[in-house]
């Protein structure tokens, strides 16, 4: 009895210890699959995996590169920073699967054209990627994910060989397009996303660059072929079809709306102040104090972060970091000659911004406008009170 469990541990170990070494067989097959964007900003984007499916090694499971740890130590400040890792992770198919149709997500499959020789290698590539020591890589919105990781793995699999055609559809975008297209223009993800990040992704991607979205994943791996000119994809799928659901209507919860009221009440108070002659100090206070902020959280994400994308960005026109030190000056009752330059000059580099927009250097957040026209009015109305003698 001693005996045999013995070697019922001795094989329970060996199969533990060799369970990542599976030789596929030739039933096996590996797909791609593509979830379209969930309803939060961090499912936005749509998320891609690896499906290794072999019946005769009883395996149907899934990889992918998506998974994070918001309970990491400094998770909030590592992801401000630049510095967040993500790492790869492996689910059973079914568990997978499943989360996505909970969910209401779609989800298409791809199949992919490989050798048995091309399809262990990409097999070995993913176990190797999920073991412990390799299993986390750091974040790059761009040019390090979910989507990226997916196709560096099936070049590595065909190195220099993979050839990506533009579908027939195809248009080039910028970068920020692109975020566009899936979070929407008058949104509070795009909001944050236009101040945060600068200038840089307003130029145009390459075609390749494109697949740092899932659904470009899906459209460039449909038309890309392998040597020989073979299709990469073999054949292709909707495993499930999300249900259509009526779209609530968020324009009155919308920033164009809710700063288009902020901005209302600037103009309002600043129209009181024109007919009384005064100036309301405490309005200006939160102005200076609300540009002031945004500037400085402009210029840290600029130069105290690892982030690329965050560089160049011209909201520091609007968001102009110096208003911070002049707070004390606003409450005096008596203001120096010198601060009417200064109002000038934030005036100036406000129609500067407009000239960035106009001419593709930048584009700024559409929710912003109103508050953008409140702050030219407001600026012009102090040039001119501050002129007149009191």
């Amino acid at each position: 009895m001693k005996k045999s469990l013995f070697f019922l541990l001795l094989f329970t170990l060996i199969q533990v210890g060799t369970a990542q070494e599976i030789t596929l067989s030739n039933q096996a097959k590996i797909s791609v699959l593509t979830i379209a964007p969930g309803s939060s900003l961090n499912d936005a984007f749509g998320h891609n995996a690896f499906r290794v499916k072999d019946p005769v090694n009883f395996l149907d499971v899934t990889y992918d590169f998506g998974r994070y740890d918001f309970d990491a130590p400094n998770f909030y400040l590592n992801f401000a920073r630049g510095k967040l890792n993500y790492s790869i992770g492996k689910e059973d198919y079914n568990t997978f699967l499943s989360y996505y149709i909970r969910t209401n997500r779609t989800v298409r499959e791809q199949v992919l054209n490989l050798s048995q020789t091309n399809k262990q290698r990409l097999y070995n590539d993913l176990v190797i990627n999920n073991k412990p020591e390799n299993r986390e890589y750091l974040y790059d919105f761009f040019y390090n994910n979910c989507a990226t990781k997916i196709k560096d793995l099936v070049n590595n699999t065909f190195p220099y060989q993979v050839k990506y055609h533009e579908p027939d559809d195809f248009e080039p975008k910028t970068f920020r397009a692109l975020i566009h297209d899936k979070v929407g223009l008058n949104t509070w993800g795009s909001l944050g996303i236009d101040i945060a990040l600068g200038s840089v992704i307003d130029i145009k991607a390459t075609p390749v660059q494109h697949m740092f979205l899932p659904s470009y994943i899906y459209r460039f791996f449909t038309e890309a072929t392998i040597p020989g000119d073979q299709p990469l994809v073999t054949s292709s799928e909707v495993i499930f079809q999300e249900k259509k659901v009526k779209a609530a209507n968020t324009f009155f919860t919308s920033p164009l709306f809710i700063f288009g009221l902020l901005g209302s009440f600037v103009l309002f108070i600043t129209y009181q102040d024109s007919k009384t002659g005064n100036r309301s100090k405490w309005l200006d206070f939160i102005l200076f104090a609300l540009t002031g902020l945004v500037g400085i959280g402009i210029l840290l994400l600029w130069f105290a972060t690892d982030h690329s994308a965050t560089h160049q960005n011209y909201n520091l026109l609007w968001g102009f970091a110096l208003n911070i030190l002049m707070l004390s000056v606003i409450l005096r009752e008596k203001i120096k000659p010198w601060f009417r330059s200064y109002v000038k000059f934030l005036i100036i580099i406000l129609c500067l911004l407009i000239l960035h927009w106009l001419i593709g250097v930048q584009v700024f957040a559409v929710g912003l406008i109103p508050l953008l026209v409140a702050l030219f009015v407001r600026y012009i109305y102090l040039v001119r009170h501050l002129k007149s003698p009191r």
